[in-house]
């Protein structure tokens, strides 16, 4: 099925905030979903009427509310599988979020697996929250931490993890499926075929790609996978990591308390199935009902579409944007190869003062280095605005970016 500009017009009625002003008036622009996105109304009501009507703890009781909440609970697990093409429902932990699943997998795997001189691999392009986890780690065993470079198109250098490879010292390789700051889509199969190659592990942070284009945990073949609610349609505080059950059988529990354990004695606890083991405690259940409504949600629109209408938005605004004299746009022009995402900087004028004057006309961009200050240091800039698209945005929206842009050219006389 084809996706068409007024399907993706008429769906903007279920967003109640896309209809609110702001700045004296203005009507609200959205173009910083690689933040977090915003709502829609079916997702807002699952969370609703979970708290008026099946309101009560999971896994524990056997009464009608508790049943109700349980079952819409793990129904979420089941459309999760689903959606990223994963046959083993016990492969999927619920988190709070990519952070948290990244940092699950340093600590309940890396500090069993990585030893002294060990090497991690990851990338120039990558978000705060899959560098620091490795440097704590790394620092702790005395291992390495090494980057794999990218080229001055926002491509990554994969002569470099050859390199590394080459070593036979490393043990994970963990890279972004989609860049936060240049929309670079990470070529994962290429990576990850060569890690097996030498029996390397890898972790995919998907948080900007699963969002945004169809993802296949089964093609891709990595051994972690890791993505946020919250960009998705979904609520905040609710992720998901999936870990090939070979894997997750090597790992000890993240967290430790109730639920998660099968017996617990005064010396000795034993461990409750996968993947309850790395559920410990009253989960975000609310929440993760939502997070089940979104995925519906995303797969009535279809990912093929979501896709298409991404990159429909995506060459629309490269090629306004292109005309601003003085403005210049990070990463690859192959949309191909890139996601809604569009990073730039504007003549010497500061993201912040560019963002501030662009909010005046109602229109909400980030501005600052994105969580990501390795690649701000290898753009050799401090910070960055950044536009970036999803399922509501139309083009007459980017034409009040431009139309904004070009008062920030005014106001700076460029």
């Amino acid at each position: 099925m084809q996706s068409t500009q007024i399907s993706f017009e008429k769906l903007r009625k279920d967003f109640p905030i896309l209809q609110r002003t702001v700045r004296d008036n203005k009507t609200l622009v959205y173009l910083d979903n690689a933040s977090t996105t915003q709502k829609p109304n079916q997702v807002i009501d699952a969370i609703t009427d979970y708290y008026k009507n099946h309101n009560a703890n999971i896994h524990r009781a056997v009464y009608a509310l508790a049943e109700e909440a349980t079952e819409l609970y793990e129904a979420t697990r089941d459309k999760i599988a689903n959606f990223i093409h994963v046959k083993n429902r016990e492969e999927i932990i619920f988190v709070r979020g990519t952070t948290e699943a990244i940092n699950l997998v340093a600590y309940a795997w890396g500090r069993t697996h990585i030893q002294k001189d060990d090497i991690i691999v990851t990338t120039e392009y990558e978000h705060h929250s899959n560098i620091v986890p490795w440097q704590l780690l790394t620092q702790e065993k005395g291992a390495k931490l090494e980057y794999i470079r990218m080229d001055d198109n926002g491509e990554l250098i994969l002569d470099d993890l050859d390199k590394y490879l080459a070593t036979g010292k490393v043990k994970l390789v963990t890279f972004s499926l989609m860049s936060n700051v240049l929309g670079t889509i990470t070529d994962a199969e290429k990576i990850v075929s060569k890690c097996k190659e030498y029996g390397v592990l890898t972790l995919i942070d998907g948080a900007q790609a699963v969002p945004h284009m169809p993802v296949n945990i089964e093609k891709l073949d990595c051994d972690f996978f890791a993505f946020s609610g919250h960009k998705m349609l979904g609520p905040t505080g609710i992720g998901v990591l999936w870990v090939r059950k070979s894997v997750l059988q090597t790992m000890n529990p993240f967290h430790g308390g109730g639920d998660m354990i099968r017996e617990v004695h005064k010396y000795e606890t034993t461990w409750n199935d996968l993947p309850y083991k790395f559920e410990a405690g009253t989960p975000n259940i609310a929440d993760v009902i939502g997070f089940g409504a979104a995925i519906d949600y995303l797969t009535n629109l279809g990912m093929d579409n979501v896709r298409e209408h991404e990159i429909e938005l995506t060459n629309y605004a490269i090629e306004k944007l292109s005309q601003i004299n003085g403005l210049t746009i990070y990463g690859t022009k192959d949309i191909s190869k890139r996601g809604g995402v569009i990073s730039f900087n504007f003549a010497d004028v500061h993201p912040h003062d560019v963002a501030q004057i662009i909010d005046e006309e109602g229109i909400a961009v980030r501005s600052g280095h994105h969580c990501a200050q390795v690649l701000m240091e290898r753009l050799n800039v401090a910070a960055t605005s950044r536009a970036s698209f999803y399922i509501y945005n139309t083009k007459e929206e980017i034409d009040s970016l431009i139309n904004s842009l070009n008062k920030v050219a005014r106001i700076f006389k460029l």
